[in-house]
């Protein structure tokens, strides 16, 4: 048997590789292919399954369509929950000594259901929500990660509003059929006091007052509740004798309440924009109503005004006048006026206008006692896509500047790039760039909200985040230790001209279209070289400078339109002469056609956009050198780049697109290379296709710009691979047109002929959307005027020869092996594509600097084909030592900067060529090819396949990198169905295999990337980018959302009017509302539900002496803060009981000597 199993190994070894691996290789990790080689290398792998553990790091962005605000002026931690149920808390300060907040930490209720209202525990670690699903939460915040320790689902009732006041375990909470019920925090449960809706209202009121829109107690006695109902009616609850004190009964509808300090008099806001100030000792009318905003007519009355949802009504000690803050409340009388808050202070009244709708607003104040001077010193206002603290301490109120990045959103972000370990100084010179552009006139004094603590990591190292947008923008962002903030902004649309209002009917077009959207970025850090592809088919190469500069943008146009057409098989029943377009594999661009005025006109070697063809001034940063565009071809639009890599030493960009490939010198500012995919094989393709006349029905374009809305199911698609008929959005088949809404779509119909109603000036691109809003279309059946099949999705030659296309799908310059005679490296060219082959084309680049700009670069295809499952997605290169090999790069060098006759600027290369040290192995490297079914191992030059691992045969692989952690390196790969797995290299073990998060939408699809030292983001929501990590070391990383502080002391209000004003009952919520006084309430009114987060889960999930001594050192912490409080209360009693004995002691010796009559 062992002496069979030899032959079938040799067998295996001299043949060629097949597109579904060698025999010897299934699915089993690290089965050799050819068998002496993998012996011979014995390649020491330290990775272990121990090393990894998937874990969400930080959330930055706004939150997506956030609900609620919550804060807690003695942790000064903000909450914000959103519709989708997640609440997200900013609290760290990472760098407290350079005042710099970090980053917030991000929850989310399992139930999805909207977060409707939220209450921290004030200086307790703890945060109570309401949700729409009628749920109360209690979670904890005292741990790393926020869990919830209880929860209490209402089963009869709808929750409206929740008060819980400050020092309370008893939280009040009204319900939509105007009952309050209250829930002991600290269990739980729900108590038998309960104050019913028609005991509240008086026994002769005929109708039901509405649900409960306020709650809370009154600051001069904790014993009264002051109820608000929607109707307008208002109840002052004495909740010692169980019945009212007064009743009101207003016309208007209420929306919020808000005392003054002294519990004298109260503010209510109304809904016809009016606002109404009532006293406790007459309540039969207010004793004031005004309408801020409402001018007095001519007929004496008051124009109708908006309501007024939200006030705010606080005291100063500095000012006698209050602060009374609300939103809303505009006059009806203009139309399109945006959204405001107004603060009136005195007389004083400023209308702060906003760019979107407010959610909510909350007064920060100094004091969390209620019945104190409230002191404001600001005011956070949470909008609908933005987040804007107010400083009330300044006339002028300025806003502060947001340290966290509340505009990743400001457009639809389209892709994103993520480098971890950049060049030390690159953060530091983008900065300096980018300040210069930054807005000024914010508040000059430190961020309010500056709560928790971060516990930065020993790995630090400098990361930046590139986002791409649909108006062409890109933003690099610093992402060092686990915070973000925007370094540098630029502008793709500076490079174009701007389209002319009268071109061709175009002006009104151009409005609902993004035509400079930012499609693929591609960056090398170490010589600041950048290049972005753009939905217009287009790819702009970008230079670093720290000067101006005037320079005129050099344009380079490519025909990359090629007609292929399917394989001539005995199948085919009609006889179609073969013709080929000469035009289409064109290497140097032709120079455009004139343009005919007849209607009938053809747009032909034409781009999309305009190239500003004038000298520009540049300012300081990334300027713009080339600009490379893919042409019209015979009124067909140009097929949008699927694939793009640069080199800086060789001075070489390469981009690829269903059609073919084109090669760039962008040093000479020449074409190298722009052939079709087909003309690549030459006559090595394994296929052997011919190419055929063009059909009748061409293909339109389908890409970012096609994508549509809807979100379709996933469960009969998630198995099938999109690259066979789309890759990346693309189309690659002439006989399927792009299906938008996932249904196949009959040539000739409705959709058909959109191309040939575009005028000659109009791009073929409607409005760009953003990764963030595009829904996954996956192909179905393909049905063409000639044959009608359903292709399978299997890696078999009968599948694949009907493909009509073959898109270019990656593409990786490197030093490597072109031929298997090769015995040095030389300048490679990696073409993966879509049908799983690979193409290794050398290059010869002279290597004098004086040279490299006058000769030409070689080029030569030499037919070398790699074959693989699935469409090629990634390369990596290995040393025979098992480390990778970085691509060569050339040093930064500032081309503007003044002439230096000591230090002349020259190229400086840095070459990272395989080691050819081992002597085991010889000279050689290793090839790591990952397509979206199936990994390889090859060994170069001998092309000798060494391993072979299928990572999926019911999804595919979206996104897959060669990635270091932990000083070893891996493959990290993304899969359709949610899971993230990581493979060992150079033996491809499986080390991870997680079910993370299933692809609901091409967002996730679009942005996932994944970079070294076990670090991965992607766009979670239309404005947030999830950070994750797939490193145990990384998961210890976190910050501490509570930290010990003491409760500030309530001021002391004096002997006298502590005697004669104060309080004169004591109130002790334990004995009114606990079980012994007040009862159970039924069992079927609500349940609880305990939370994982509960000592029973706590004890389950620690079990152990770590656990063990975790809860000792919580319960020492909590022990001794309790007995802290103690004290200082004992010592607060001591000193009034030495008051007022000393003044009971004077006042003895005062009237000692005086008679009776002298009283």
């Amino acid at each position: 048997m062992k002496k069979f199993r030899k032959v079938l190994d040799g067998l295996t070894t001299s043949s060629p590789v097949n597109p579904g691996g060698s025999p010897g290789c299934g699915s089993a990790a690290g089965t050799p292919s050819a068998a002496p080689t993998p012996r011979e290398l014995e390649i020491q792998e330290t990775l272990m399954s121990e090393h990894f553990q998937i874990c969400k790091t930080v959330r930055h962005g706004f939150p997506y369509q956030p609900t609620a605000l919550a804060f807690d002026p003695v942790q000064k931690i903000l909450a914000i929950g959103s519709r989708s149920g997640g609440i997200r808390m900013y609290p760290f300060l990472s760098f407290p000594h350079l005042g710099r907040p970090g980053v917030d930490c991000h929850s989310q209720h399992e139930s999805g259901a909207a977060v409707l209202q939220m209450q921290f525990l004030i200086n307790e670690g703890a945060l109570v929500t309401a949700c729409a699903d009628d749920t109360l939460h209690l979670w904890s915040l005292r741990q790393r990660l926020p869990a919830i320790l209880h929860s209490l689902k209402f089963n009869r009732e709808r929750i409206t509003f929740c008060h819980l006041p400050f020092q309370s375990k008893w939280l009040y909470v009204g319900t939509e059929r105007g009952n309050t019920h209250i829930v002991n925090i600290e269990s739980f449960i729900l108590s038998g006091y309960v104050i019913m809706w028609n005991k509240a209202i008086e026994l002769s009121t005929k109708t039901h007052p509405g649900p409960v829109v306020h709650l809370s107690d009154s600051p001069k006695d904790e014993g009264k509740l002051l109820i608000g109902f929607e109707s307008g009616t208002i109840v002052m609850w004495d909740l010692r004798a169980k019945r009212a004190d007064f009743r009101i009964y207003y016309d208007e509808a209420i929306h919020s309440v808000s005392w003054h300090h002294e519990g004298r008099q109260f503010m209510c806001s109304h809904s016809d924009g009016s606002l109404s100030m009532w006293n406790m000792r007459n309540t039969a009318k207010p004793f004031q109503v005004t309408f801020p905003h409402g001018k007095t007519q001519r007929d004496g009355r008051k124009e109708s005004c908006k309501p007024i949802l939200k006030v705010e009504y606080k005291t100063s000690r500095n000012s006698s006048e209050a602060f009374v803050i609300f939103s809303g409340g505009l006059s009806y009388d203009k139309a399109g006026r945006r959204p405001t808050l107004t603060i009136m202070h005195g007389k004083a009244i400023t209308v702060l206008e906003m760019d979107y709708p407010i959610v909510d607003f909350m007064v920060l104040c100094e004091t969390p006692y209620l019945n104190e001077v409230q002191e404001p010193y600001a005011v956070v206002v949470l909008l609908e896509k933005d987040f804007v603290v107010v400083d009330l301490t300044q006339s002028n109120f300025p806003i502060f500047e947001n340290p966290y990045p509340m505009d990743v959103h400001e457009s639809p972000v389209t892709c994103t790039a993520y480098f971890a370990d950049c060049p030390p100084d690159i953060i530091p010179v983008l900065y300096s760039i980018g300040a210069k552009h930054k807005k000024t006139g914010y508040s000059h004094k430190e961020w309010p909200v500056s709560g928790g603590t971060w516990t930065v990591g020993s790995q630090t190292y400098p990361e930046i985040i590139i986002t791409g947008h649909a108006d062409g923008s890109i933003k690099f962002w610093d992402a060092t230790a686990i915070t973000l903030q925007m370094l540098y902004k630029l502008k793709t649309s500076k490079v174009f001209e701007k389209p002319k209002t009268g071109d061709m009917g175009r002006s009104a077009d151009l409005v609902e279209e993004d035509p400079y959207a930012v499609q693929m970025i591609s960056w090398c850090p170490q010589s600041r070289i950048f290049c972005v592809v753009g939905i217009s088919a287009h790819v702009i190469l970008y230079r670093f400078s720290k000067h101006d500069a005037n320079t005129i943008i050099t344009s380079l146009e490519l025909r990359l339109q090629c007609e292929m057409e399917d394989v001539i098989s005995p199948s085919d029943t009609e006889n179609t002469p073969c013709f080929s377009d000469p035009s289409g594999h064109s290497p140097q661009p032709q120079p455009p056609s004139p343009r005919s005025n007849t209607p009938d006109s053809v747009r032909d070697s034409i781009p999309c956009l305009k190239v500003k063809d004038r000298m520009i001034r540049m300012p300081p940063g990334y300027q713009a050198e080339l600009v490379v565009q893919l042409l019209w071809v015979d009124g067909e639009p140009p097929q949008q780049i699927t694939c793009l890599d640069l080199n800086s030493a060789y001075g070489l960009l390469a981009l690829g697109n269903c059609n073919g490939l084109a090669v760039v010198d962008y040093l000479q500012k020449t074409i190298l290379l722009c052939m079709s995919t087909l003309e690549l094989y030459g006559s090595a393709d394994p296929f052997q296709r011919l190419t055929r006349s063009p059909r009748k029905n061409r293909q339109s374009t389908s890409g970012l710009t096609e994508l549509s809305d809807n979100q379709v199911s996933l469960d009969l698609e998630r198995s099938k691979s999109p690259t066979s008929d789309h890759v990346n959005g693309h189309c690659t088949s002439p006989t399927s047109q792009p299906c938008p809404s996932g249904r196949a779509r009959v040539p000739g119909g409705p959709e058909g002929p959109r191309l040939a109603r575009r005028g000659p000036g109009r791009p073929p691109f409607r409005k760009a959307q953003s990764a963030a809003c595009m829904e996954v279309s996956l192909p179905v059946s393909s049905l063409t005027e000639e044959n009608s099949f359903s292709r399978s999705r299997s890696s078999s030659v009968s599948s694949i020869d009907r493909e009509t296309k073959e898109a270019v799908t990656t593409l990786q310059f490197a030093e490597s092996y072109g031929r298997k005679s090769d015995s040095l490296p030389t300048p490679c060219l990696w073409v993966g594509t879509s049908l799983g082959l690979v193409l290794i084309i050398p290059m010869s680049i002279p290597t004098d600097e004086q040279e490299r700009q006058e000769d030409p670069v070689t080029v030569a295809p030499t037919g070398t084909v790699l074959m693989l499952k699935g469409s090629v997605l990634r390369f990596g290169f290995l040393d025979c030592g098992g480390a990778l090999i970085n691509s060569p790069y050339e040093v930064w060098r500032d081309q503007h900067a003044p002439d230096d006759p000591d230090r002349p600027r020259k190229r400086k290369l840095v070459n990272f060529s395989p080691s050819s040290s081992q002597e085991a192995c010889g000279d050689g490297h290793l090839a790591v090819v990952c397509s979206e079914r199936q990994a390889k191992v090859f060994y170069m030059p001998s092309q000798a396949c060494l391993y072979v691992h299928n990572i999926t045969e019911s999804s595919f692989v979206l996104r897959a990198d060669v990635v270091s952690v932990s000083n070893s390196v891996c493959l990290a790969c993304f899969c359709a169905n949610g899971h993230i797995m990581i493979l060992s290299l150079p033996s491809l073990r499986p080390l991870l295999d997680v079910s993370y998060l299933p692809l609901t939408d091409m967002r996730i699809a679009r942005t996932f990337c994944f970079t070294n030292g076990g670090q991965a983001l992607y766009l979670c929501s239309p404005t947030e980018i999830q950070r994750i990590t797939y490193s145990q070391e990384m998961c210890e990383t976190l910050g501490e959302l509570f930290t010990p502080i003491e409760t500030p002391e309530a001021q002391n209000r004096g002997f006298l009017k502590g005697f004669f004003g104060g309080n004169a009952q004591t109130f002790d919520r334990e004995e009114l509302f606990g079980e012994a006084s007040a009862g159970k309430a039924s069992r079927s009114l609500a349940q609880h539900i305990p939370g994982q987060g509960g000592i029973e889960g706590m004890k389950a999930a620690a079990g152990g002496v770590v656990g063990d001594l975790a809860r000792a050192r919580i319960a020492l912490d909590e022990r001794g803060q309790r007995l802290g409080e103690l004290e200082e209360r004992t010592a607060l009693m001591m000193t009034s009981a030495e008051t007022f004995s000393k003044h009971a002691h004077e006042l003895m010796l005062k009237c000692k000597d005086k008679k009776w009559y002298q009283f």
